[in-house]
């Protein structure tokens, strides 16, 4: 794990399944399905494991980048319900049809990758030492910011009516009487 001014980096290795499926327009379903906290040292697309109609990946090593101004989406995946890691996987034109872009933490990121329409998104179960790596970062630089909402002037009905000569509030200064 580096530390730079920037923020913080983690490498994870990914782990991705190819399996067959039964349907009418696509032969088989890629899908990841683990990642591996720290350095891999196998080779990428290194063959993991295989049973009946099904291929396990290692697709690569992607790093977790976390940066001190985004500490609130990382609270906001370490509170919720299901703290996730996001693995973005995109398809291609070669004879596997997909690479691994990339994964992150920040739910606003995976958010805007699965609004593309090009890359496909999983969510998986953050892994201990992830959450523990987060969790350390967020203590030290999250800073709770407390929410307002501004309030609105009350509107004066009288500021914008329109005057005529000899009510109160017309200046003859800025009405010229053409007689």
């Amino acid at each position: 794990m580096a530390v730079s001014v920037q923020g913080e980096r983690m490498m994870v290795g990914v782990v991705v399944e190819h399996r067959r499926i039964d349907h009418p327009w696509q032969s088989h379903r890629w899908q990841a399905v683990d990642v591996l906290p720290g350095e891999v040292s196998a080779a990428d697309w290194t063959v993991l494991g295989q049973g009946e109609g099904w291929v396990r990946y290692l697709a690569g090593a992607a790093e977790l980048s976390l940066f001190p101004g985004e500490c609130e989406t990382y609270a906001y995946n370490l509170q919720s319900r299901e703290p996730a890691i996001y693995v973005v996987l995109r398809k291609t034109d070669d004879a596997r049809g997909i690479k691994l872009l990339g994964a992150t933490v920040d739910p606003g990121e995976s958010h805007a990758h699965a609004d593309t329409g090009d890359d496909l998104v999983e969510a998986l179960p953050l892994p201990g030492p992830v959450r523990e790596w987060m969790e350390a970062f967020v203590a030290v630089h999250y800073v709770e910011r407390t929410k307002w909402k501004r309030k609105r002037d009350r509107a004066d009905p009288e500021a914008m009516a329109i005057r005529t000569p000899g009510q109160r509030g017309y200046e003859d200064a800025d009405y010229e009487d053409e007689d």
